[in-house]
């Protein structure tokens, strides 16, 4: 996947408030009939969250599982490896957090932090990254070719944007811990950010484990875009597995909504 991040078309939700909410509830029940399908199946989803600092991906997570049985996920927030964990291949904490078969693991942020943060702070060398491509490629094979179902995001915003929410944060309580001094430092390296996810992008897109670029300037259509790629990603590769789904009608919906 070749793409330039900083000139992804802005995109903005159209609906009023009270659609969106009809849109949001419905994108969640679809989805929740899938996490029961998966369960009944034993096929294990794991939901890869990638993006710049602030695009959105806690809040585009919260609304992913919002209304999924909570027996059947994990969110696993990534930070950098703690020193015991640095004495293995560094996939080795990645192996340990997958879900079982029938499962979910949703990672925030992941492996791809090797060609990524480790790559522009120099936490990895040169030879260790570039490798890291075909590492993580083969990796991604082998959890598709066992029952695993992959989808992953790039979340994107604008530097602009970017800076609107840092400054939101450092005035609301509730919100300031999401900020830190590293954050702020790795606004300078915008650029190299981005290159490096342009690169990632480009060699580790495919056909088992595609990668979804979600314009994230306006929260709302980030959230319904990133559950309608999982709904049609998940039935996709049912599908193609030959397993069966429960179609969801719109009477169904209705009374749904209608709750």
């Amino acid at each position: 996947m070749k793409v330039q991040l900083n000139n992804i078309p802005k995109k903005e939700n159209t609906l009023s408030k009270e659609d969106y909410k009809v849109e949001l509830k419905k994108l969640q029940y679809h989805l929740l009939s899938l996490q029961l399908t998966l369960r009944k199946q034993q096929v294990g989803l794991i939901f890869v969250f990638e993006g710049m600092d602030a695009a959105g991906k806690g809040g585009a997570i919260k609304r992913l599982t919002e209304r999924l049985d909570p027996r059947g996920f994990i969110v696993h927030p990534i930070s950098a490896s703690r020193p015991h964990e640095k004495r293995y291949h560094y996939m080795h904490r990645f192996w340990r957090k997958l879900p079982m078969h029938g499962q979910i693991s949703i990672f925030d942020r992941s492996w791809y932090g090797r060609v990524l943060v480790e790559r522009i702070e120099k936490f990895a060398t040169k030879q260790e990254w570039k490798r890291a491509y075909n590492e993580i490629n083969e990796f991604e094979r082998l959890l598709s070719d066992e029952d695993y179902i992959l989808v992953k995001y790039w979340l994107q915003i604008s530097n602009d944007e970017q800076l609107s929410r840092f400054i939101k944060r450092k005035n609301d309580p509730f919100k300031q811990w999401k900020l830190t001094d590293e954050d702020w430092r790795n606004r300078d390296k915008w650029d190299q950010y981005v290159k490096a996810a342009q690169d990632m992008l480009e060699k580790t897109d495919s056909e088992h484990a595609p990668w979804f670029v979600v314009a994230a300037d306006d929260k709302k259509h980030a959230r319904l875009q990133v559950l309608k790629k999982a709904i049609d990603t998940i039935e996709a590769e049912l599908s193609r597995r030959g397993i069966e789904f429960p179609p969801i009608h719109d009477k169904e919906l209705s009374q749904i909504i209608g709750e």
